[in-house]
């Protein structure tokens, strides 16, 4: 099996250097190299070509957000956003910028992996912690006029949504309608075409707020 290759944009060494050697004792992952600012993780992308990027969001000289929207415009590579828990609001404008998903720093091991492999597999991916700060501020959103509008939808794309919404994996949403996850694909596919959404994250982002990200 070919190795993840990934580049790790961080402004502090401590995490910079914890995530190294955690991926790097695993040889299901190569660090390609890391990076202290937006500025350098765009120019190792470039020259490395990883298959996804760890991109924190504040950093000097170009942050997060600006770098992950230059790595996506020129297809260098999938960003997976790390973040804090009072993000949100910049997590959110990322993940319009074409983040794949975003991270909480304090992870363990190996959800840091699972979560990299879920994303170099194509899959969008959402903290639960992150899950329940947005679903904290829907209601908020809702009042204000928007709101996920659920017409056009039928009842078992309405379970799909709430499924991606829970976080759930494609596994996961199978065996709890009971439908193979081929079914599940299909569906979520269908899904972001109607919204025209380019991520499952971002689907579960609207249907938690109301908000398209």
């Amino acid at each position: 099996m070919e190795r993840i290759k990934v580049i790790i944009a961080d402004d502090s060494d401590f995490v910079r250097d914890g995530m190294k050697i955690i991926l790097e004792v695993d040889e299901d992952f190569e660090v390609l190299g890391c990076a202290a600012n937006g500025r350098e993780a765009v120019e190792l992308a470039r020259n490395a070509r990883p298959d996804v990027v760890l991109m924190d969001i504040q950093m000097p000289e170009m942050d997060g957000i600006e770098a992950t929207k230059i790595i996506v415009e020129e297809n260098l590579g999938k960003v997976l956003i790390l973040t804090t828990f009072d993000d949100d609001q910049l997590v959110q404008k990322a993940l319009q910028n074409g983040a794949k998903g975003y991270l909480i720093k304090n992870h363990t091991p190996e959800h840091l992996k699972q979560m990299i492999k879920s994303v170099q597999q194509g899959t969008g991916v959402m903290e639960e912690k992150m899950l329940e700060s947005l679903a904290r501020g829907a209601l908020s959103g809702k009042e204000a006029g928007g709101g996920f509008d659920a017409s056009g939808y039928t009842e078992r794309e309405l379970e799909i949504v709430k499924a991606v919404a829970d976080g759930l994996s494609n596994k996961e949403i199978a065996a709890r309608l009971y439908i193979s996850e081929g079914t599940v694909k299909n569906y979520i596919t269908t899904i972001l075409s109607k919204e025209n959404l380019s991520h499952r994250t971002a689907l579960a982002v609207y249907y938690l707020t109301g908000k398209k990200a």
